[in-house]
């Protein structure tokens, strides 16, 4: 079970960790290096982003992939 407090802290973390995938995605398009080094940088953040989701979510359930502190 999920305690309220714990929902809205996962909401919140959901939405920073989708706002700052976005501005970095959105640099990416902004800064048009060549197709190759585009592609890659745009697949790197993908990756990245569904880690950290995952991540996220898992921590809800105790069990996370990356821990981000001692």
């Amino acid at each position: 079970m999920i305690s309220l407090e714990a929902a809205v802290r996962l909401i919140v973390y959901l939405i920073v960790a989708g706002l700052v995938f976005w501005l970095l995605w959105w640099l990416v398009s902004y800064c048009a290096p060549p197709e190759p080094f585009r592609k890659i940088a745009n697949v790197v953040l993908a990756i990245l982003a569904v880690l950290v989701i995952i991540s996220i979510l898992l921590a809800a359930v105790g069990a996370p992939v990356i821990r981000w502190g001692p």
